[in-house]
């Protein structure tokens, strides 16, 4: 029995040595992003409650805005990564194309909805019960927040239309780099600009703002430039500006593969926000408590976040070259992987639970109650590695459909409503109304299970002739 077990889920020393050598710098990137995220919660966080909620509201519509991005590479990624299998770089090209196109409108949109709703945004955060100079305090806090932050909307989608394609051609070096090159300036401007440090003006969360759009700047060129700068090693980017032609048949396939992903990362990104101001309805202390809390464990977060990345790209690439039994095979140990790893991350966040909300500038009770908001989290984290991992698997086969209603309708017909009776209609404490919402994690954990043991996504969608049949059109 263990061997058979062994043998379908733990992988010889050569699969990990591999694994490891894709997805390590993925995580130390994303660990190095989150980190900084974190030293600037923490910075803000010094300054005061109402600027930590202002910065804290506003970074639920960037995450919106991120996640956004992430959903229009999704569908251009499966293909390319299928393309890379395969060995066509031009098909990866017009993938290149197709992305930046799609981020760019995406930009442009994030930036008018950001800059003329701002106010009637962050209000929707803002309980009515708290005191009327705390209200107007966040109130503030958040415009000035969210106008600096609209300039780092640029850098962070073209960065990530380049990242992904980097990514999915098993470079994931280059990017880790660009978060390095990053971080300590990041760094460095958080501290100098929100307390005025080293001849700097003091800002406060403007500062903070103003460090993180630097950041993504550096980031994003790090790429860009590597990226330009070796067209051997990236033959997909030779001729790349050549006119943005796409073939029509492509340009269809990524749209109808494509646009489930978009529109379920949106709105599972929005979903999460509407959860959170759920929670909101119970004061800004919440708010608050919710806030320490989400940087702790995102920090952590990225491990099994990455670890799924992985498994799209490794298992995408198999499916590309037509090896659908090794597919399977390694996408069950990935899975096993990354949920044992978890599990591991998880045990080592309890103990900081307690330490970790000492580091803000705020009250006792709101310290306790992020206490317990990371306790849960830790707990349901090995959750959220499974369902995780089981929406890259999916998306590996492009059945972007069953991926949407897996990610989408778990969302906003379970979780939402739970959330919204709870808050809304119930007078149920703060602390078990956030572990009920947090453990319905283990419905979607069952349906990812029997969906990903059909084997409905073992899929190769670019084996066809009548891609190529339009390159010679351009």
């Amino acid at each position: 029995m263990f061997k058979s077990f062994r043998e379908k889920f733990i992988g010889d020393k050569q699969f990990y040595k591999n694994m490891l050598f894709m997805v390590i710098p993925m995580i130390l990137q994303n660990l190095v992003t989150n980190f900084v995220s974190l030293i600037d919660n923490i910075m803000v966080g010094q300054v005061g409650t109402e600027q930590m909620n202002g910065v804290s509201i506003v970074n639920q519509f960037i995450f919106v805005f991120n996640i956004t991005i992430f959903g229009a590479v999704a569908g251009p990624s499966i293909f390319g990564a299928q393309f890379f299998g395969k060995g066509d770089h031009e098909g990866q090209k017009y993938t290149v194309r197709y992305r930046l196109i799609a981020v760019s409108l995406i930009i442009a949109l994030g930036a008018a909805i950001f800059y003329f709703f701002d106010e009637p945004l962050i209000d929707l955060f803002i309980s009515k019960d708290d005191a009327p100079e705390r209200i107007e305090a966040t109130m503030k806090y958040g415009k000035e927040y969210m106008l600096y932050m609209l300039l780092g909307l640029v850098p962070f989608g073209i960065g990530q239309a380049y990242s992904s394609v980097v990514r999915e051609c098993g470079e994931t070096r280059i990017p880790m780099i660009g978060s390095l090159a990053a971080v300590g300036v990041n760094i460095f401007l958080d501290y100098a600009l929100i307390f005025g440090k080293f001849g700097f003006p003091e800002m406060g969360v403007k500062g903070a703002a103003i460090a993180t759009v630097a950041a993504k700047f550096i980031e994003a060129l790090v790429v860009i430039v590597w990226t330009h700068a070796n067209p051997k090693k990236n033959r997909y980017i030779v001729g790349v500006f050549k006119g943005f032609y796409i073939p029509s048949d492509l340009v269809r396939k990524m749209l109808i593969k494509g646009l489930p992903l978009l529109f379920n990362e949106f709105l599972w990104a929005a979903g999460m926000s509407i959860i959170a101001q759920c929670y909101s309805v119970r004061g800004l202390d919440v708010v608050a408590a919710r806030n320490i809390s989400s940087t702790m464990t995102n920090l952590f977060g990225a491990i099994y976040i990455q670890l799924g990345s992985c498994i799209g790209i490794v298992v995408g690439a198999k499916l590309g070259a037509n090896k659908l039994k090794e597919a399977r095979s390694i996408d069950n140990k990935l899975i096993f992987f990354s949920v044992a790893v978890t599990v591991v991350v998880a045990v080592l966040i309890l103990p900081l639970a307690n330490v970790f909300p000492e580091f803000y500038k705020t009250t006792d009770e709101i310290r306790d109650l992020a206490s317990y908001m990371i306790i849960v989290q830790a707990l349901a984290m090995p959750l959220w590695s499974y369902t995780n991992a089981c929406y890259f698997t999916l998306r590996s086969g492009g059945r972007t459909g069953i991926t949407f209603l897996f990610d989408f309708g778990y969302t906003f017909l379970l979780m939402i409503p739970l959330a919204f009776i709870l808050s809304y209609f119930t007078d149920l404490d703060i602390r078990p109304l956030w572990a009920i919402v947090t453990f319905s994690e283990i419905i979607k954990v069952i349906i990812g299970y029997f969906m990903v043991k059909s084997d409905l996504w073992i899929n190769n969608i670019i084996d066809r002739k009548e891609i190529s049949a339009e390159k010679s059109a351009e």
